[in-house]
C-alpha cells in the first residue's frame, strides 16, 4: 500500500506522536516537578494552569515567537479573509 499525506493511518500516527510529545512535556514540567500531590483537585488545578500557559503565554519559535492562541486566531482570520475574496 502506498503511503502519503492523504493516508489516514499516517495522519493518526503523526497526531499520536504530537500528543505523546505534549504529554511528555506536561509530565516533565508539572507532574514530576511540583508533586507529590495531596489531592486530585490539586493535580487538576495545576493542569489547568499549565494548559493556559501552554496555549496563551508560551512563545513558540517555529510559528514566529507568538503564542499558539495567537497563531490560531490569525489562521481563522485569514480563512475569513479568503472566504470574503472568494
Amino acid at each position: 500500500r502506498a503511503s502519503g499525506l492523504n493516508d489516514p493511518g499516517d495522519h493518526s500516527k503523526a497526531q499520536n506522536a504530537l500528543a505523546e510529545c505534549v504529554i511528555g512535556l506536561f509530565k516533565a514540567e508539572v507532574i514530576n516537578q511540583i508533586g507529590p500531590w495531596k489531592s486530585m483537585r490539586e493535580v487538576e488545578w495545576e493542569t489547568l494552569k499549565w494548559v493556559d500557559w501552554y496555549n496563551n503565554r508560551r512563545l513558540f519559535g517555529p510559528i514566529g515567537y507568538i503564542t499558539p492562541a495567537e497563531a490560531e486566531e490569525a489562521f481563522y482570520a485569514n480563512l475569513n479573509t479568503l472566504d470574503k475574496v472568494a
